[in-house]
Parts: structure tokens; sequence; C-alpha cells
């Protein structure tokens, strides 16, 4: 936690209730350990959504579909969404949340190795895209940004969560156990390419397990 718990209780208490199905998924999502957005990081990504008003969205790790759904309930009626796995245990649940929402016909689910299928997008779809959203593995992030960036729009805005690990990040690697020094260090790398790019202006949020905004000059 990098917030004070009691604050962050707070905050999410005056959150507006999610839909039934959506409450539903996310019960079962926390009982059997499946990561999905915290409730800070849902508020934030329905405001920007809603302040941003899309009209091409791209996901890079749908898990169960949460996010995508969670999106797909406050995007523009002319907006379409675009969402990557590639966990097969994952995608069983995936194709059965996204298909039963009333939003699937709007809502696209590529399978298969996300910097694969960015690297595909990427010759077909490039410059696309105006608001993305990045929670696929951490470690991964730096691989996937350079065709992240070739399919981003002037003015999209790129989002990616997970970023403070739980504030580790901060710590010298010599303070973090061997086995997550890879990650830390990657995630290092990409939070300072991020904020040093001259394609971008980002700012870094301690929300949730952190986040950072990225925007296309």
């Amino acid at each position: 936690m990098i917030v004070d718990e009691r604050i962050t209780a707070y905050i999410n208490s005056l959150s507006n209730e999610l839909p039934p199905y959506l409450g539903k998924l996310e019960k079962e999502a926390l009982k059997e350990e499946v990561p999905i957005i915290r409730k800070e990081t849902q508020s934030l990504l329905q405001f920007l959504i809603a302040m941003k008003r899309p009209a091409h969205i791209l996901e890079v790790g749908t898990a169960v579909g949460f996010s995508a759904l969670l999106m797909s309930e406050c995007m523009p009626d002319n907006c379409d969404l675009t969402t990557i796995e590639k966990v097969e245990i994952r995608l069983i649940k995936a194709r059965e949340n996204l298909k039963s929402n009333d939003k699937a016909s709007r809502i696209r689910l590529l399978e298969g190795d996300a910097l694969v299928v960015l690297k595909d997008l990427a010759k077909a779809e490039a410059g696309y895209y105006d608001f993305i959203f990045m929670d696929a593995a951490k470690a991964q992030y730096m691989n996937y940004l350079p065709e992240v960036l070739r399919l981003m729009g002037p003015g999209c805005l790129l989002v990616t969560d997970n970023v403070l690990q739980d504030g580790t990040v901060a710590q010298s690697r010599y303070g973090i156990t061997r086995r997550d020094r890879t990650i830390h260090t990657r995630m290092r790398e990409y939070l300072y390419t991020l904020t040093h790019s001259e394609e971008l202006d980002t700012t870094i949020l301690s929300v949730g397990d952190g986040v950072t905004l990225s925007i296309k000059k």
C-alpha cells in the first residue's frame, strides 16, 4: 500500500457502486486471486475515459475481462475497444465475460503474446488509438513501449498500471529481494523512459499501485 490505508478506504467508500454483473465479477476475481485493477484505479480510469471521450481504446492485458468491461460502461457510443490476452486459463473466462456483455459487438479480443500482437497491430493500425491502458506483464512494459508508441495517435493518452510495485520501485535495488530485482530494474527503466521521452508528456500518480499518465505530443 503506497497511500495510507485509512485514506484509501475512505476515498473508495465514496465511489459509485459497480453494476451488479461487474461487482460479481470483481468478487470472483478477488476470490480466485486474479489480478484486477484496484478500486481507486477503477475510479481514475472511468474519469479519464469520461474526460477524454476516446473513439478507439486499446488494452494490453485482458485477464478475465474486468477492466475492459469497466471501460465499456463509460466509453462513448461511437467508441470501440480492443483488448489483448495470452493466458489460456484467463482467456476462457474473458471470452465468456466479454461475449455476454451488451457491448460485445464493440469489444475485440485478440489472443496471443502481447508483443507479437502489438507488432501486428502497429503495421495495420499505426496512430489509430487515442486511449491505451497497459496492465500486462510488468517486466515486459519496456518491450511493449516501442510498439505502443507507434499505435498512439497525437493526443493519445497512455495509462499504465502497477508502476510503483507497492512502493518498492523507490528503494535501492540492494534493498529488493534477489528474485524481484529484474522487475525492479525494468520498471525503473520504464518510468525513466516515459518521463524523459521527447514524444510524451508524463506524470506519475500514487493511485492504487501507482499509475502513469502519458500524452503523445
